[in-house]
């Protein structure tokens, strides 16, 4: 059952969806798990202020609008040729290839330039206020970004921030005029355009180049902006769209996956994590929605026995007039010739010595879905407590935003090339196999706390899962990964080759595999059929009727 807020939600996207096929002319163009699909693949959309993840309805339109311009006047082949690889270098060039596209809205339609605006000023005030403006290089990024858009397009910058940029913008104007200039000149020739673009973000990066000392804060800000890009745009996809997920170049060879540093790692109980009130609170919210859901959960009890019990057996029924002879009852026989009640048979239960695991994906995308996921989880443990299997409910993230204290260390020490993962991993215990849900129940509810909702490390976490279920004795294991997308942490993501962590969870997943683990994906309004060989891709909008619960088991039943 779907709550009004994701009926609205997809209400909205629907709508933005059929503005997009009819500004873009892209007859398959439709939202999925909250991103532009064109058919089944995900369509990029570098521009960080595309990303429209609020409920404005404006906003939304807004970045949709975008998004078709981008569809309808951005070649991409050219754009991937042109594009320069480095971090704020590539950030600015896809910024200024977006801004030049909004400038090309046609003449008959005003209210498309208005939704383009209200994003942009929607999206400037958001990076203002989380923060980003603090530094001088987030000024100068921030600034860069104000000044291009409003040469380009030809519209004023945001007035709230216009103090605020207005020195830097007059230290930058005799280094940049005359690339800007260009800019303007040449919004209609994509190549040209690209050439003062790119002039442009080389220089305000060699502006950038941080300072040879060992503290570099301010590269922070950099970097918060620069982990905006969406990573997934890679060449060798279709026409608008982007390599699918599957298209790896192969699994990372054996050892090749790295960590910088396990010194700021952790392993915590997510519980305690809350307090003790608010955990209260978050379990009766809980609690309603679970009721709300109608799902019946001796019913699931007994779907689940029937896909994972095996038969047992647990003794012999005597006095039976058929099976084996008991021979026991040999003298009932002698004494009354007429009683044929002189057999017995073996007795079975069904008995499900199952380990089931849900390793949740605690990354920040993730948080738009925590409570639906939530009730699917503990809906499943407590009908698997009834069933006679063991549960245990994981999560996984990462204890800072972009890298932390290892990205720090990997500063000061020169930041060495391809230094591995470069994030304080932090895995989550929500519910463990040797506690029952009556006990755990109160802390699965931590899975509604938002602030624990970072960045997402996933071959790690499917690692440290599995081994902890080759630790129970256990006939069968099953681990079930929710996520909705591939694994993300910017700070490694920025210091490696690409895709090095989505490979990384390819080889994982294949060797649990291997070693006797089933290893099941379920996708949060995402395929992620690249990752794991059994996967089944949840509607998020619809919430977690018993159709969910249904396709759950038939992907078990069909192992």
């Amino acid at each position: 059952m779907s709550t009004p807020e994701t009926r609205h939600r997809r209400q909205v996207e629907e709508l933005s969806a059929a503005a997009i096929r009819a500004v873009s002319g892209s007859a398959d163009a439709h939202f999925r798990g909250g991103r532009l699909h064109r058919g089944t693949r995900p369509v990029p959309m570098p521009a960080p202020h595309l990303r429209a993840e609020d409920e404005d309805v404006l906003s939304f339109r807004g970045a949709a609008d975008g998004m078709a311009l981008h569809l309808s006047r951005s070649d991409r082949e050219l754009h991937q040729r042109l594009r320069p690889d480095g971090g704020v270098e590539r950030l600015l060039f896809e910024l200024l290839e977006q801004f030049r596209v909004e400038s090309l809205v046609p003449a008959g339609l005003p209210g498309v330039t208005a939704n383009l605006r209200r994003r942009h000023e929607r999206w400037s005030l958001s990076a203002h206020h989380n923060g980003l403006t603090e530094t001088a290089r987030g000024v100068l990024i921030y600034t860069v970004a104000q000044v291009a858009r409003a040469r380009i397009t030809g519209e004023p910058v945001v007035e709230e921030t216009e103090d605020l940029i207005e020195a830097t913008r007059a230290a930058i104007a005799p280094m940049l005029g005359a690339h800007l200039a260009g800019l303007r000149r040449n919004r209609a020739d994509q190549a040209a355009f690209a050439e003062h673009a790119r002039a442009l973000a080389e220089a305000v990066a060699g502006l950038l180049e941080p300072e040879k000392s060992e503290d570099s804060e301010d590269e922070e800000d950099t970097a918060a902006y620069a982990l905006l890009l969406d990573f997934d745009d890679e060449t060798g996809s279709e026409e608008g769209g982007t390599a699918g997920l599957g298209d790896h170049k192969g699994p990372v060879a054996a050892g090749s996956y790295r960590v910088f540093t396990t010194a700021y790692d952790r392993e915590d109980r997510a519980g305690p994590l809350v307090r003790p009130e608010l955990l209260r609170e978050l379990r009766e919210r809980l609690d309603a929605r679970v009721s709300k859901q109608g799902v019946n959960v001796a019913r699931l009890a007994r779907e689940l026995t029937a896909v994972l019990a095996e038969p047992e057996r647990s003794g012999w029924d005597g006095a039976q007039e058929e099976g084996q002879i008991d021979g026991r009852a040999l003298a009932r026989l002698i004494a009354t010739p007429a009683d044929h009640r002189v057999f017995r048979v073996e007795r079975t239960e069904p008995v499900a010595d199952v380990l089931v695991t849900f390793l949740i994906d605690c990354s920040g995308s993730m948080k738009a879905h925590r409570e639906t996921v939530a009730v699917l989880v503990d809906l499943f443990a407590r009908a698997l407590d009834l069933a006679g299997a063991r549960c245990e409910i994981l999560g996984f993230t990462t204890g800072a935003w972009h890298g932390g204290r290892a990205r720090r260390d990997w500063l000061r020490a020169g930041r060495p090339k391809q230094p591995g993962r470069l994030n304080e991993r932090r895995h989550l215990v929500f519910k463990d196999a040797a506690t029952p849900w009556r006990r755990a129940r109160r802390d699965v509810a931590a899975l509604l706390k938002a602030d624990l909702f970072r960045e997402g490390i996933d071959g790690e976490a499917l690692a440290w899962a599995a081994e902890r279920a080759r630790a129970c004795e256990a006939r069968r294991r099953l681990v079930f990964v929710l996520s909705d997308g591939s694994p993300m942490d910017g700070a490694t993501a920025l210091a490696n080759e690409e895709r090095y962590l989505d490979r990384h969870l390819v080889q994982v997943a294949d060797g649990v595999e291997r070693g006797g683990t089933e290893v099941y994906g379920i996708g949060v309004g995402l395929d992620l059929s690249a990752y794991y060989r059994r996967s089944v891709a949840l509607d998020a909008a619809e919430g977690t009727g018993f159709r969910a619960f249904r396709e759950i088991l038939g992907l078990i039943a069909r192992r």
